[in-house]
């Protein structure tokens, strides 16, 4: 029979672990466990004894998680958040949602449709924390530990679920200034004639295509590259309102600057296609109740109000 204090003494390590990793050293560990440095170091070894893997590189001044310990460290957070879970369920505290929530937002859907409200959200649930990465580098939820991301377009990534956010109107747009040095184009075939701004995919180094739709069918076109921006869509939505060329983008990101004038759309006659956003999270993953509220927030605050659509992609 297993001794059952292996167990205790398990769990105890794993806990230790977790500590050591999140504060860089087993002196702080040490602290906040209320223990010696040496007790931490000894617990840690005993565990590294029994997975028969070393978790940690040590020297005089620092540990750092070693391949090993990075993948153990992710498994032991998502047990540890499921044992707290079970915890506040059966004791009766399941009404107050608590803890750290990692979500991953690009610039356009982050600074229009998420970061505005998110206070919304904490002011429901006090006791949540919340770390957005906003850009629109394409995270890996898993190895880069975050809960959540928000993206453009399905990815192809089979492990993660998709729920469906909104279809963002595309338009084109560009500064009274522009329009005033250079002139309105009126069919696809103008814009040779006219400077345009391209964004730089992150995930292929090339450029976003431009989308229109004529007689029914959606032309997927690359226009030529006067200037391009990297990193930022809303450096392009600068630019254009500069006078610098004009620019497509997502209709919610230059709603003010066409109500008060400084940007102007055109090409309409070739408008009506759109831009899919989607919300991920992996579906092999234990979802902690706080991260379950924040999807059903999200959802709630998209802009046609929808239940969601859950779908494998």
């Amino acid at each position: 029979m297993t001794n059952p204090q292996i167990g205790n003494m398990l769990l105890g390590s794993i806990e230790l672990f977790c500590l050591s990793a999140e504060h860089g050293s087993f002196t702080r560990a040490a602290m906040h466990a209320g223990l010696t440095p040496a007790a931490v170091s000894r617990s840690i070894s005993r565990l590294e004894e029994r997975l028969n893997v070393r978790l940690f590189s040590r020297n005089t001044r620092s540990i750092q998680l070693t391949t090993s310990g990075r993948a153990f460290l992710q498994h032991c957070r998502s047990a540890l958040d499921q044992l707290r879970e079970a915890e506040r369920e059966i004791g009766g505290h399941q009404a107050e949602a608590s803890g750290k929530i990692r979500l991953s937002v690009p610039t356009t859907y982050g600074h229009h449709r998420v970061l505005p409200l998110i206070g919304e959200f904490l002011a429901q649930h006090p006791k949540v924390q919340i770390d957005i990465h906003v850009g629109n580098r394409n995270v890996d939820l898993i190895s880069d530990e975050f809960d959540l991301a928000i993206r453009a377009r399905t990815p192809p990534d089979s492990s993660l679920i998709a729920r469906h956010l909104e279809d963002a109107e595309l338009v084109i747009v560009g500064s009274p200034l522009y329009f005033a040095r250079h002139g309105r184009p009126d069919t696809l075939a103008d814009l040779n004639k006219h400077k345009c701004i391209n964004f730089i995919l992150p995930s292929t180094g090339r450029p976003s295509p431009w989308l229109f739709k004529s007689d029914g069918v959606i032309q997927n076109v690359v226009e030529h590259s006067d200037y391009s921006v990297m990193d930022d869509v809303l450096a392009g939505i600068t630019l254009a309102k500069s006078g610098v060329g004009l620019f497509q983008t997502m209709a919610f990101t230059v709603t003010e600057d066409l109500r008060s004038g400084a940007l102007e759309t055109v090409l309409d006659d070739y408008s009506g296609c759109t831009r899919p956003f989607y919300l991920l999270y992996p579906q092999s993953r234990h979802l902690p109740r706080r991260v379950r509220l924040l999807i059903d927030f999200l959802v709630a605050i998209a802009p046609e109000n929808k239940k969601g659509l859950d779908v494998s992609v």
